[in-house]
């Protein structure tokens, strides 16, 4: 499937940020970058014409194409002007002292390991708790720390975790944006249904268009609709926050349990030294070895072939 349209200035800056981190090396004749996202290729050219082929090529370019209706429109998207919503960011009070539920997933920036995705119940009960123990985003708390109080949060709210692994991972390829939102579903679907909690709002943070959000889900019979997207969570919600540190404990307790099984310590994220470890791993276990251990559709796996094929 291929999809081609033009877009302003404006969302080629928002493109150029998005993709910042999944542009291809190379690059066609006058174009600004070329991406890979799962299956899509996505190209955009400096005349502001983009490209969208792959199986999911219609999503992704709906996301851009309700973007720049939204932008028109003056109605900005929450995902990706952040920056500018900085103030507004600050002074959203609505989630402070009220029960809420929220979700927040990990690992999708990892070329290793599984995707996990936990949601939360936290009452004005567990309110304390959470403060004494310093919860909020656990991209800003340590792994020492984050393996010393999540036990003690599972313990004491209620909460569903799922891990998404990388056999499953690679066995349906699909946009990164629609595997996130069928995981924060299943996983507010499932939280809804241990009580009758008596809660304010049901919290995710936003990272794509609700819209795009609920098409993602389209082919889902059972679904969590009354939701409240807002960017930043975990620094507003106290469930999202909690939710973030257990997924991330359950995801430092993955890379443990991987690493063993090859007698190494998995780097994280997607870097050069990623693509190095995987070369290592390939030429010791073999390339059916990254297909249990990894995420296949990300860019560092052409790069390990690269690797294995210089150093042969």
């Amino acid at each position: 499937m291929t999809i081609v349209f033009k877009v302003s200035d404006n969302i080629k800056e928002k493109m150029i940020e998005y993709y910042r981190d999944l542009k291809r090396e190379k690059t066609p004749p006058y174009a600004t970058f070329q991406a890979d996202e799962a299956e899509t290729v996505i190209t955009l050219y400096e005349s502001g014409k983009v490209v969208f082929q792959g199986e999911s090529a219609d999503i992704d370019a709906n996301m851009w194409k309700d973007l720049e209706k939204s932008v028109n429109n003056r109605d900005i998207d929450l995902e990706l002007n952040k920056e500018n919503n900085k103030k507004d960011e600050e002074k959203d009070t609505r989630f402070i002292g009220v029960p809420t539920i929220g979700s927040d997933e990990t690992g999708i920036g990892d070329y290793f390991g599984p995707v996990v995705v936990s949601a939360t119940y936290v009452g004005k009960e567990h309110f304390n708790l959470l403060y004494d123990l310093g919860v909020k985003d656990s991209k800003k708390i340590n792994d020492f720390k984050i393996m010393k109080i999540a036990p003690i949060i599972m313990k004491n709210i209620p909460y569903v975790s799922y891990i998404l692994t990388n056999k499953e991972f690679n066995e349906k390829p699909t946009n990164m944006n629609k595997i996130k939102a069928l995981l924060h579903n299943k996983a507010l679907c499932s939280l809804l249904k241990k009580d009758n909690f008596n809660y304010k709002y049901i919290v995710v943070d936003q990272f794509c268009y609700p819209k795009v959000y609920f098409s993602h889900l389209k082919e889902v019979s059972e679904k969590c609709t009354n939701i409240t997207f807002t960017t930043k969570a975990e620094d507003k919600v106290l469930s999202v926050a909690a939710a973030s540190i257990i997924s991330r404990y359950i995801l430092l307790l993955e890379f443990k349990k991987l690493g063993d099984s090859l007698n190494i310590i998995l780097k994280k994220g997607a870097s050069n030294m990623v693509d190095q470890q995987g070369a290592m791993i390939v030429k010791k276990y073999g390339e059916k070895k990254l297909a249990e251990i990894a995420k296949l559709s990300f860019k560092n796996t052409d790069k390990i072939k690269a690797i294995l094929k210089d150093q042969a």
